[in-house]
């Protein structure tokens, strides 16, 4: 390639904020629930970038096209790889695509192809553009990319009410929040120099088993359980916990792993994969990321209920990690059930791909 700027390169970060910022010169865009991805185009040549500088083009060669086909000759683009089921995105299909079989892979992007959406400008033919202000580079950007079935360019705004009404209403099509970018806002690979909004809410779960802290005998998530007619379905984990929260937290679970196999809901899955249509996530399924990742799990009696803060589902389950927060020695288990969640009013993406 012959590019002024060559892949790897690290994206531009956002910090989390609790509430929409205002101000002057700031922009606002729908936060895109997908894979981050920095597409390097020099003609025939395509690399699609990831967020940990793995090249995700082998698993989108439907991509690939697509953007031979949108973007100019020689460029650089920041944006996000998305699946659409329906009216909203679909990340559990999206997390289907990283396989290693070329046949699958191939399977897949037929079936359920990608779609990359733009929102940043990063070079341009000979010109890089990360010195550049943001929003000379998101003009220059909606001016050379045309947007097709299969590449869009992000919606933009510098209202604050339309930003917060996105908020609101685009979770219902599956996006994440909504991202400020100052006007004058330089890019900065792998730096926190944006702010991001999202959707915060808490819930309560039974504690069902944990997982041991890759540095040693101490806890490294809780795994999270939520009743569903009479059956206990793992939602995903709490984790996050200072060293020494983790340390004591051996403890005060202890009394439930006594005999806590006998019985458990869970016991015919620690050797698991996941099914078919990946809604029953198992404790003990092969990482898709990572194959080598320990993911096996000490059972504990299904008696412990815990106060999470989460961000949002995906089908039945955490999209993220959970927080803990904490116990709810009140609550009996078997009132820990899916009817507790917020589900989000519909909201057809389609109207946020043409905004």
């Amino acid at each position: 390639m012959n590019l002024p700027l060559l892949p790897p390169v690290k994206p531009m970060l956002a910090k989390a904020a609790t509430k929409l910022p205002t101000g002057e010169g700031l922009f606002y865009e729908p936060k895109w629930d997908g894979f981050r991805c920095i597409v390097f185009r020099d003609g025939d040549e395509v690399e699609l970038g990831s967020r940990n500088e793995r090249p995700l083009t082998r698993y989108f060669p439907e991509v690939v096209a697509a953007v031979k086909a949108a973007l100019p000759e020689r460029c650089v683009v920041d944006g996000e790889i998305v699946i659409q089921n329906g009216d909203r995105l679909d990340f559990e299909a999206l997390l289907q695509r990283i396989h290693p079989a070329e046949s699958r892979v191939n399977l897949l992007a037929e079936n359920t192809p990608g779609t990359f959406v733009a929102f940043d400008l990063l070079a341009l033919g000979d010109e890089s553009f990360l010195e550049t202000p943001f929003g000379e580079r998101q003009a220059l950007l909606r001016r050379v990319v045309g947007s097709t079935q299969s590449v869009h360019v992000t919606s933009i705004t510098q209202d604050a009410a339309t930003a917060q009404r996105w908020f609101e209403e685009f979770e219902g099509a599956g996006l994440d929040g909504v991202v400020a970018k100052a006007a004058d806002l330089p890019y900065g690979p792998d730096q926190r120099l944006m702010t991001k909004v999202k959707h915060v809410r808490t819930a309560d779960c039974v504690v069902a088993g944990f997982r041991w802290h890759k540095s040693g005998p101490i806890v490294g998530s809780l795994l999270l359980g939520l009743y569903d007619g009479g059956r206990l379905q793992h939602i995903g984990v709490a984790a996050s916990f200072p060293m020494t929260r983790r340390a004591e937290l051996v403890e005060e679970l202890a009394p439930y792993r006594e005999n806590a196999l006998d019985d458990h809901p869970w016991k015919d899955w620690a050797n698991a994969q996941t099914n078919g249509n990946g809604e029953d996530r198992m404790p003990g399924a092969v990482s898709r990321w990572n194959a080598k990742k320990d993911l096996s799990w000490v059972p504990l009696r299904p008696e412990l209920v815990v106060e999470i803060k989460y961000d949002q589902l995906e089908g039945r389950r955490l999209r993220h990690t959970g927080q803990f927060l904490r116990w709810r020695t009140d609550r009996e288990p078997l009132s820990c059930t899916y009817d507790q969640l917020d589900i989000p009013v519909k909201y057809d993406l389609a109207e946020v791909l043409d905004g």
